[in-house]
């Protein structure tokens, strides 16, 4: 039981660790870019050696898939979280869009990297994260096909476009979203979602 113990509080060290050092890498690659980046910044960030960084990590596209790995499962899994909640189809998809332009504008850091350093990631390491936005996307489209199919409406465009003109629109808002400005990340989600669900009303 002891060595269980001594063996789960090493693990959790580990995660601890991981975690550091992937908060180190959105710091350094959001401000330096990934390109310019270097193991030695993400170290330096950290407070490790290069050579204690990677024991924990394999190199510098291992931690940009991680990245990116993170801010889809954690999307895919809070979207899921807000379609089983809500009270109606209409809803579900209206926090879907609300919620999205508040991770975005709350997490500029980590979106920068994932909007502008995809083409980073050769192409085995760019499928699977490919296939994790679909699944997140398709959380999206679902909502929005259930709130069609439940009221018997339909949009002056194709489904998908729909989802993917919303999602633009909410990430779009890393660019822009001034953090100083009148109004917080939801209170912006609330005016995006103001914008696009009359189209899924109409």
């Amino acid at each position: 039981m002891a060595s269980r113990s001594a063996g789960a509080a090493r693990g959790s060290r580990a995660e601890e660790q991981r975690e550091r050092i992937l908060a180190g890498a959105v710091a350094v690659f959001s401000s330096r870019g990934y390109r310019a980046a270097s193991m030695w910044d993400v170290a330096a960030q950290v407070g490790l050696s290069k050579p204690a960084l990677y024991h924990y990590v394999e190199n510098k596209q291992a931690l940009l898939v991680a990245v990116y790995e993170e801010v889809l499962d954690e999307s895919t899994a809070r979207a899921q979280a807000i379609v089983a909640a809500a009270s109606s189809t209409r809803e579900a998809v209206r926090g879907l869009i609300v919620d999205r332009v508040a991770y975005t504008c709350e997490h500029r850091d980590l979106l920068t990297i994932c909007f502008e350093e995809e083409s980073e990631l050769p192409r085995e390491l760019a499928e699977p994260i490919l296939e994790r936005r679909r699944a997140f996307e398709d959380v999206v489209l679902g909502a929005v096909q259930r709130h069609l199919d439940a009221t018997g409406r339909t949009l002056p465009m194709g489904v998908r476009t729909y989802v993917n003109a919303c999602l633009g629109a909410a990430n779009w808002t890393y660019k822009w979203f001034d953090p100083a400005g009148p109004r917080t990340p939801r209170e912006l989600g609330e005016d995006v979602a103001d914008v696009l669900m009359p189209v899924l009303d109409g």
